[in-house]
């Protein structure tokens, strides 16, 4: 079978089991703090596991896309290095939510492996949850007696509980896991040893294909476990490692998920896959990590230098590095695979398809840029082979390099062989091992457990009302940072949680007397946070829930005005321009869409034409909480990728803008008053962001321009032609700052010749040690070379005062660099303790500032000392 051909066969098969197909969800997650990606197929479904909302079938299967790349899931350094870890795979999974449990789910997972994959029985294992006395748990017998229909004992092994007890976090839903492992080595392997003795040693034949996990429990803050009130099962197979099984291939690499990306590989470096194991490993790990990019951009997350953009930039410059140092690209080419991955998986991932020019642009881009790095990378590792003479490199700057220029250490190994050295590399460990434990503690987050006043689901209230006499569901204490927060769940709520670019209501909880601020809400798992900072005196009793007007009007003004700016982009630039990211407040609205130029001050000035048009229109909100998907889209509404999106939607509509939205607008356009433009910048490859005021902040804006305005006059002394004036100022000051050019050129050119017959030979070295009155560090530069090129043999020390502030610039001629080992850049640093300062530079120039002028001359004898 072909890999689509297994894909549908999965999907088919538990179709005839009466389960519901769910599309995949994007990967990049947005309304869960806890994730970043979506690494398992069961992340969809986690507000149906922990009960925040009613499941909408009792059976579902899928084939989710996942990406494992950081936190506990993170096999990024395995991948290429071995034929079976990926960055980006597919799960296939079927789930069943207080419906089934195991005895089904072991049996329809054997009947599809042995009967439509016609798997050889013979050639599997399974394993089951040997207890673990710490938990209390015994042996899971009773997955093992129905095992036992299917399988002989003998192939029905013992698994711990790192192997098979699955837990989705600290805390969360639970329970005991049977896998199914699978031996695809040939008989006189399968004779040498047999493959019981392999499961879970991690042979690249004896793989884990299946995981059944049967969850019954939720684990508490405090470890210890509750009976879950329904029982689950969560099951998730490997598609890529199934593709390999069932087209008897010994790599994943080799299945027809990957071959047409190598294929292509192959065709724009023109190395052959197989022809050595260090480019077999480039082209895997290029193979991989273009699906894991592609997808990202397509979801809706960009490459960036923060978050989860920058998990994406990161992967993509492991792919670029390995064919610049492996497959010898130092130019641009991995954007040719999209295609070739779009006429893979565009006809069951449709996003690929509609955003393939966007991630073809992006990943060229991305390409070019860091290429670009990499050469100012190598330029610094040579610069600092010249500075620094010691066999064994410093591990911090190789670190440095793999922080900063995306280096990767065995890159940095390789330049330090070519030039005979070696790194040490018990430093770069060091930083390593820093740098990982600083991240874990930025996003570090310790939840206690939920306390339990009230049953129910709450529900939001916040379209309608700003205020509801409410009462609380539950609470529990949270560690972030250096914060400590108390989070509750109210019965109903007007407090909008942050999403869909719209940041989360403020406002306060009234309890009796006590008034509390909320200082944010939030939204995870289904479940709407409120956030404050002291536990409540009467938390059981009656709480009224009062949003703050005043930054909710703001913040509606400015959510409103993106939905017209997302129309008058697509007026102006093109139907190309799509929303890719929003920030709305109240104070500003900030939007990401897709355009692959600047746009143009014309451009932006039709564009605030447009908004501004269309708010004094005053076309009054058209407000449907509950419309079908399909009858939605049928009204031309906007749908966004990367958003989920269910069976039923909320559609906002303000005269020809027509979108899906859950966030907050006003009832009127004409509420937002006026729209002003603040800047229009990059972002990312191919992404341009608008910032933008409405509202008050604009008639703020608008007046202090005006202000400004009046005070330029007033300095021009009130012209009648404003623009004329300060274009005759403008042109009086560049004529002026040519004159004062001409003069400090004059002035060097006669202090050069006055320095000239000040040079004295000591021990055959040209020297001169000497304070100037310059005050423009170009020109001293200039002088100095100058002095540099006529004057063999040179030692020259210069001092100055630049804007107050002590100036030292120090040239060595070249062969002094070589006869005497002189190193400008060291002996600058030296001189730079006597004016409190430091600096560096290259083996033949280099320059220092410091803060104690008057320290200048004893910099100067010190440098003179050096050749007495």
């Amino acid at each position: 079978m072909t890999a689509q051909e297994i894909r549908q066969s999965f999907l088919d098969f538990f179709n005839s089991k009466q389960h519901a197909f769910i599309p995949s969800s994007p990967i990049v997650v947005k309304d869960d703090p806890t994730l970043m990606f979506i690494n398992a197929g069961m992340n969809q479904f986690k507000d149906w596991f922990l009960g925040n909302a009613q499941a909408k079938h009792d059976r579902v299967c899928n084939s989710q896309k996942c990406l494992r790349v950081s936190g506990k899931h993170n096999d990024l350094e395995e991948v290429g290095v071995d034929t079976y870890h990926h960055t980006l795979f597919e799960m296939l999974g079927n789930w069943s939510f207080g419906d089934y449990f195991k005895e089904e789910a072991i049996e329809w997972a054997w009947e599809y492996l042995t009967k439509v994959c016609k798997i050889e029985p013979a050639n599997l294992y399974v394993t089951v949850f040997e207890g673990a006395d710490e938990d209390g748990l015994s042996m899971d017998q009773e997955a093992f007696n129905f095992w036992k229909k299917w399988i002989p004992e003998e192939r029905i092994l013992m698994g711990n509980k790192k192997d098979n007890f699955w837990e989705m976090g600290k805390s969360g839903p639970c329970g005991p896991c049977s896998e199914i492992h699978v031996d695809i080595r040939s008989a006189e392997e399968k004779a040498k040893i047999a493959g019981d003795q392999l499961v879970n040693q991690d042979h690249p034949q004896v793989i884990e294909v299946w995981n059944l996990v049967f969850m019954e429990y939720n684990r508490l803050a405090d470890g210890s476990l509750q009976k879950l009130p329904a029982q689950h099962v969560d099951t998730g197979m490997g598609f890529e490692r199934l593709a390999m099984v069932l087209q008897g291939k010994q790599s994943n690499y080799d299945t027809d998920v990957f071959t047409p990306l190598i294929r292509e590989i192959e065709q724009q470096t023109g190395i052959k896959y197989g022809a050595a194991q260090e480019s077999d490993i480039a082209i895997r790990v290029i193979a991989d990590h273009i699906r894991a990019v592609s997808f990202a951009i397509a979801d809706g997350q960009m490459p960036s230098n923060n978050g989860a953009g920058y998990v994406i930039r990161r992967i993509l410059r492991r792919a670029i590095r390995y064919g610049y140092s492996k497959l010898n690209k130092n130019e641009a080419f991995i954007f040719h695979l999209v295609k070739v991955l779009v006429d893979q998986m565009g006809a069951f991932f449709p996003e690929l398809l509609a955003q393939q020019a966007l991630i073809e642009k992006v990943i060229q881009e991305e390409e070019n840029s860091f290429l670009h790095t990499l050469s100012k990378g190598i330029d610094r590792f040579h610069q600092y082979i010249t500075q620094h003479s010691e066999l064994i490199i410093d591990g911090k700057f190789a670190f440095e390099l793999f922080d900063t220029f995306g280096f990767p250490i065995d890159l940095t190994q390789l330049l330090a062989k070519e030039e005979n050295r070696s790194i040490n590399m018990e430093q770069f460990q060091e930083e390593l091992a820093a740098q990982k434990t600083r991240s874990r503690a930025a996003s570090a987050v310790d939840a206690g457990d939920w306390i339990m006043l009230h049953q129910g689901e709450g529900k939001f209230v916040g379209y309608d009302t700003l205020e509801t006499e409410t009462k609380v569901l539950r609470y529990r204490n949270v560690k972030s940072k250096d914060q400590n927060w108390i989070q509750i769940e109210l019965e109903n709520t007007p407090f909008y949680p942050e999403g869909g670019g719209q940041v989360g209501d403020v406002g306060v909880l009234v309890f009796g007397e006590e008034k509390l601020s909320v200082a944010d809400t939030k939204k995870e798992n289904g479940v709407i946070l409120h956030f404050l900072k002291k536990m409540p005196q009467q938390i059981d009793s009656s709480v009224k829930a009062v949003v703050s007007g005043e930054k909710r009007k703001a913040t509606a003004a400015n959510h409103s005005a993106t939905h017209l700016l997302h129309k008058a982009l697509r007026t102006v630039l093109g139907t190309h321009v799509e929303q890719k990211g929003s920030l709305v407040g109240p104070n500003y609205l900030r939007f990401d869409f897709s355009h692959f130029q600047k746009v143009t001050e014309e451009e932006l000035s039709k564009i605030t034409e447009i908004v501004n048009e269309e708010i004094l229109e005053n076309y009054h909100l058209k407000e449907q909480r509950n419309a079908k998907i399909e009858d939605a889209k049928a009204m031309g509404a906007m749908a966004l990728f990367g958003e989920k999106y269910g069976d039923r939607v909320r559609v906002i509509q303000f005269g020809e803008s027509v979108e899906l939205c859950g966030g907050i607008h006003v009832s009127s356009t004409a509420q937002i008053g006026k729209f002003v433009i603040l800047s229009e910048s990059a972002v990312a490859s191919g992404v341009r962001r608008i910032e933008a005021v409405t509202h008050e902040k604009a008639n703020e804006l608008i007046d202090q321009e005006l202000h400004l305005l009046q005070e330029i006059r007033d300095l021009l002394k009130n012209p009648k032609d404003l623009k004329k004036q300060l274009a005759s100022v403008l042109t009086q000051n560049h004529e002026l700052s040519k004159k004062l050019e001409a003069l400090q050129k004059e002035k060097s050119q006669g202090l050069k010749q006055s320095l000239l017959g000040e040079i004295q030979a000591i021990n055959g070295v040209n020297f001169l040690a000497k304070e100037i009155d310059l005050d423009a560090a170009d020109a001293i530069k200039d002088l100095a070379f100058q002095l540099k090129e006529e004057i063999p043999n040179l030692f020259l020390a210069l001092g100055a005062t630049i804007n107050a502030k002590p100036n030292l610039t120090l040239v060595i001629s070249e062969n002094l660099v070589e006869e005497k080992g002189w190193n400008a850049g060291k002996i600058i640093r030296d001189l730079a303790k006597e004016i409190q300062g430091g600096g560096g530079g290259q083996a033949f120039y280099a320059t220092a500032g410091g803060n104690k002028v008057e320290g200048i001359p004893a910099a100067l004898k010190k440098a003179s000392d050096l050749l007495h």
